[in-house]
């Protein structure tokens, strides 16, 4: 499938959108292709290629509305998914939450698509794989690794006379090492919309070092140590701060962002001040859309600053409800940092622990954003600025809120799934009890 041009897809669109005869009518159109590969056991297992594309009306009469969808775009298809679509809306109960479509809207220009993603071959993909296999089978070890990479396109156009167009690119890898001893266990993770930016080499360099140093784990005392944090490992709990981010959720008392009487915690001081996170979809290394589902532009945004809560995601119906502007909720996140590498904060740590990722997250109290988790694929013990030998993984409870308020030293910021996170020293980290899981 071609991935429509902004003047295809607006044809498509504004023939579809003549046909309605609702009250308000919103078109959605979208379309990728996307190529993998996957390997295990150091051997190619599957790879493959996949396209579609796919239309879908939403129309409403009142505050009744219905959706269909159809992937083919002739003049009779488009009729008819346009006709079912005002079939169900009639059909539908009214939503009391309805709200009108926007109408036109400025957006940026965004910087999303890379030629050198869109044109990747297989020949490319099995060049990635080789590049796990190869040298991982000269250090004992295996590898199982997984690469896919898309582009696509999305479109919508509503009656009220907005039209929006994005199209993107993306790449993403991952891939795990394991020494045949069965003892040892290494990881990393790649993204971007840029494959040029992607060095499979170092990827795999990186994941087989881990595995290979990890090898025959010791078990030390559970308890609270200083922890060096990789980005992949803060991501994961870091995301579920993210997603309090909402000022409905807040203000219902439903979230660690409600404070009492009904209100949130917009202008609170809640994490250390060198903690300054925000949204901004046209920075170069995280970009994403310009705008959001609704149609809603979105711009840079600042979330927290300086360790205080400056915004919370309003949707346009709850920002009706409180008599504010909407706030689109963020397209990605952005963590500033510091200088230090992961080899400085190493070698500023008398004791601790380095800690690669955390897997099987699970939430133990809402309010307070406690969660529970394992260390998992590379897990050591610092000591004098060294790694002495690897250690057995950990269960731990620790929230985002107090890591982020145990802050020791923040350092470069690294993409994580379309995310910017830093490198990040935390004391205090809580660890439980020990997983013999490698």
């Amino acid at each position: 499938m071609a991935i429509y041009t902004k003047e295809e897809a607006k044809k498509i669109l504004e023939k579809a959108l003549s046909f309605s005869k609702a009250d308000t009518c919103e078109i959605n159109l979208s379309g990728y292709n996307s190529g993998n590969i996957r390997y295990a056991r150091n051997t190619v297992s599957t790879a493959g290629f996949s396209s579609n594309q796919s239309l879908a009306v939403q129309s409403s009469f009142g505050k009744k509305s219905g959706t269909a969808t159809i992937d083919e775009f002739d003049d009779a298809s488009l009729e008819k998914v346009v006709r079912r679509a005002e079939e169900l809306a009639q059909l539908s109960p009214e939503n009391p939450e309805f709200m009108e479509p926007l109408g036109p809207q400025e957006y940026d220009e965004a910087i999303t698509f890379s030629e050198s993603t869109a044109n990747i071959t297989p020949e490319y993909r099995a060049e990635v794989a080789s590049s796990s296999i190869v040298p991982a089978d000269a250090k004992d070890v295996t590898a199982a690794g997984f690469l896919n990479d898309s582009a696509g396109f999305s479109a919508m156009i509503n009656s009220k006379g907005l039209f929006a167009y994005n199209k993107s690119t993306d790449v993403d890898f991952t891939v795990t090492m394991r020494t045949n001893d069965g003892t040892g266990s290494g990881w990393v993770s790649r993204d971007f919309n840029d494959v040029d930016k992607f060095d499979a080499d170092e990827a795999a360099k990186t994941a087989i070092d881990k595995a290979v140093l990890s090898r025959e784990a010791k078990a030390i005392e559970p308890g609270k140590y200083t922890v060096i944090l990789e980005p992949a490992a803060s991501a994961d709990l870091l995301r579920n701060m993210f997603r309090s981010l909402n000022a409905r959720s807040a203000d219902e008392g439903r979230s660690f962002m409600s404070a009492a009487d009904g209100k949130n915690k917009i202008g609170q001081k809640i994490v250390d001040e060198r903690v300054n996170i925000y949204s901004d979809p046209l920075n170069p290394e995280v970009p994403t859309a310009t705008w959001n589902g609704q149609g809603q532009p979105l711009k840079k945004t600042s979330w927290i600053e300086n360790g205080v809560v400056k915004n919370l995601a309003y949707d346009r119906f709850w920002a009706k409800e409180k008599g504010v502007d909407p706030v689109p909720f963020p397209s990605n996140a952005i963590m500033t940092g510091g200088d230090a590498s992961l080899e400085d904060l190493i070698k500023s740590t008398k004791k601790g622990i380095l800690v690669t990722r955390l897997w099987y997250i699970r939430s133990v109290d809402p309010q307070t954003l406690l969660y529970t988790g394992l260390t998992r694929d590379g897990t050591f013990y610092i000591e004098n600025g060294e790694i002495k030998y690897p250690v057995k993984n950990f269960r731990f409870n620790e929230s985002p809120i107090i890591m982020l308020n145990n802050l020791e030293t923040l350092g470069k910021q690294v993409r994580i799934n379309g995310n910017l996170i830093p490198y990040m020293k935390v004391r205090d980290f809580t660890f439980t009890s020990l997983s013999d899981a490698v």
